[in-house]
């Protein structure tokens, strides 16, 4: 679908866009267009406006698995109150509406294990009752929620006044050596898989592994497997993989990729983020950078010091290398992310703040928030649809 009639598409759903004058003072919409300084009171106003304006979408969380297994997240919050610093429970649809956040793509993960056939089964297995056990929370919260299977739902959803969600995989150890099994995530509703996590699978090396890389990047399964996601239109997620593998994913793949949670490795030099060159590369296949807001891909600071600041810090630094057009955000909720001032969806608001004050226009805020990730979800299916 041209961008144009997504927009226009999302303006009727909705009865029409509210137009930026009317949902903020006109005068500090202006202003923050002409990238003038705003005072902390218009800054709230104008992100007020563009939470309402536009489709705002968090690219990778980790709530799935609290949200299927509430007694986990009870451990959780014992384990916080006894002194540990990572925080559970940062996503809840409530939370979403509170911070201006429409949608989310909520992960099943699977942590990497053994790649005998047995464990390939097992853990095919697990990521099958998950993803059933998700699907029915979302279905059993229908007057709250709804799933997106494409990317013109999310404008249809958000006229509803639901909040979104998107089902994606975090790790491709679940496919196994079965390209089948592509097929099939993909026809109950998956839209992106994360091609490996911290070890590697059957299909690629990955960026935190510690034994010696067992392919070189992509193995032989590996290329068929971004052959057949290209093939469905299935958005191949790049975050986790090694340099190598990144580096053959965008030889062969016919689509755009994406980052769904990664940082900028010349703010922090940590192996799950980026390169400047990587992060280039990345946007010229015509692919997104979402930046992730766990304090280890973003500060050697303690937990405690780390802040949005330091955040929009590597947003700014994305910008400045790949431009505007190719960069969103993906917090890592429940799987490490969060810092202060951003400690869980219902505060997502600081970020749109703290980067008007830097400068950011309301336009590329809206490209930021979603619109970017949406353009390049579009062209995936696209290319799909001539292969």
């Amino acid at each position: 679908m041209n961008r144009y009639l997504f927009i226009l598409l999302f303006s009727v759903l909705c009865g029409g866009v509210v137009s930026a004058q009317s949902t903020c003072c006109t005068d500090s919409w202006k202003k923050a267009e002409n990238r003038e300084p705003l005072t902390e009171a218009e800054c709230m106003a104008v992100a007020d406006s563009i939470h309402k304006r536009y489709v705002t979408l968090d690219s990778h969380n980790d709530a799935a698995l609290y949200l299927n297994h509430p007694e986990r997240l009870a451990r959780k919050v014992r384990n916080n109150a006894a002194g540990y610093t990572v925080v559970s429970g940062q996503v809840s649809f409530e939370k979403m509406k509170e911070g201006g956040l429409d949608a989310g793509f909520f992960a099943i993960y699977l942590g990497q294990k053994a790649l005998d056939q047995r464990s390939l089964d097992s853990v095919y297995t697990l990521c099958s009752t998950e993803l059933d056990l998700f699907k029915k929370y979302v279905g059993d919260h229908a007057d709250e929620a709804e799933i997106a299977y494409c990317p013109s739902d999310l404008a249809k959803i958000k006229a509803k006044g639901k909040s979104i969600v998107v089902l994606a995989i975090e790790n491709g150890y679940p496919i196994g050596k079965e390209l089948s099994r592509l097929d099939e995530f993909y026809n109950r509703g998956v839209r992106y898989l994360t091609l490996s996590h911290n070890s590697a699978n059957c299909i690629c090396d990955a960026s935190m592994d510690k034994e010696p890389e067992r392919y070189g990047g992509l193995s032989d399964f590996g290329y068929k497997v971004i052959k057949r996601m290209n093939k469905l239109g299935m958005i191949i997620d790049v975050s986790h993989a090694s340099s190598s593998t990144l580096a053959d994913v965008l030889e062969c793949s016919k689509a755009p990729v994406v980052a769904t949670h990664s940082g900028a490795w010349e703010m922090k030099n940590h192996k799950r983020n980026l390169t400047d060159d990587e992060m280039r590369a990345i946007a010229a296949k015509g692919g997104v950078i979402q930046c992730a807001t766990g304090r280890f891909f973003l500060s050697h600071l303690p937990k405690k010091d780390v802040t949005v600041k330091h955040l929009v810090d590597h947003i700014d630094h994305m910008k400045k290398i790949v431009g505007p057009d190719h960069i969103g955000l993906g917090t890592d909720f429940d799987g490490g992310g969060g810092v202060v001032g951003l400690e869980d969806c219902s505060k997502m608001k600081a970020i749109t703040v703290e980067m008007l004050k830097r400068g950011y226009t309301p336009e590329e805020l809206g490209k930021f928030w979603g619109g970017n990730f949406l353009r390049v979800w579009e062209e995936i299916i696209n290319v799909s649809k001539k292969m």
